[in-house]
């Protein structure tokens, strides 16, 4: 490793995994951050989920503390950012990783799984930047990353209404806090994963379709004109250039990683 996050200070929201075979964005992302020299927090609704991360990065000498929190809410964000001030010092780093889905169009899809969707993925980004920004701002530094999807600019194969609205919906942020606090120092980026193969994203396929693992995994991968879908790594790596100081010039963009499938008509 190449130290790129040394001496940095990071909170990675969504540090868990859910279960299945592979590992999720968040977690790889948080043990890349922690390789290369940064001091993690790692912040799940599942503590035990991020306690599990926490156990790879300290076999790996890396420095880490598992966190539980409920983006949805207000004082569950503010007593993160607080409690990684008062651990570390400061906060370097933001990564947004926590994001749900549930099928269907205006018509099927229950104003309950409406508003879940948006709270957890728009809402709790909207949370974490309110109370870790200020943070950010006294330093004059900062580099927050959100985890957005392909889904923002490309519609789905199968109706997904909440899913799309809330990641357009992080982009929108993203540009608009971006343009915002760059004059203070502070750079926010997301990345646009297409089919990445983690457990998240392929068990949510499978209980709600009943498909076959590997004849769903073919399928996934003959989308990609790369012909196989990304892994977790792929988007860790993504958010370590945004996140390291190699991206000191950039702000307000959003970045696909897709293995080529969002230039597909």
């Amino acid at each position: 490793m190449c130290q790129r996050l040394k001496d940095k200070v990071a909170i990675v929201v969504g540090a868990g995994s859910a279960p299945g075979e592979g590992m999720g964005n968040g977690r790889a992302t948080a043990i890349l951050f922690a390789r290369e020299g940064a001091r993690v927090m790692l912040v799940d609704y599942r503590l035990d989920s991020a306690q599990e991360t926490k156990k790879i990065i300290d076999k790996e000498g890396g420095e880490s503390f598992a966190f539980r929190a409920d983006v949805t809410k207000s004082e569950d964000c503010r007593h993160m950012a607080d409690t990684c001030v008062q651990t570390y010092g400061r906060i370097d780093i933001l990564h947004n990783n926590v994001g749900i889905g549930e099928g269907g169009g205006p018509v099927e899809l229950s104003e309950e799984d409406w508003d879940r969707v948006l709270n957890t993925n728009l809402k709790g980004m909207f949370l974490t930047c309110k109370h870790v920004l200020p943070y950010m701002a006294k330093q004059g530094s900062g580099a927050i990353i959100n985890i957005s999807s392909l889904a923002a600019i490309r519609c789905q194969v199968y109706p997904y209404v909440s899913y799309t609205a809330s990641k357009a919906g992080v982009n929108g942020f993203t540009r608009d806090v971006a343009m915002q606090y760059a004059h203070q120092g502070i750079r926010v980026n997301c990345i646009m994963p297409g089919f990445i193969n983690t457990p998240m994203a392929i068990e949510t396929i499978i209980d709600r379709t009943g498909m076959d693992r590997a004849d769903l995994i073919r399928m996934r991968d003959s989308a990609v004109p790369m012909n196989h879908m990304g892994d977790a790594w792929d988007v860790a790596y993504a958010a370590l250039f945004l996140a390291s100081d190699e991206a000191k010039f950039i702000t307000g963009i959003a970045i696909p990683v897709d293995g080529g499938q969002g230039l597909k008509s």
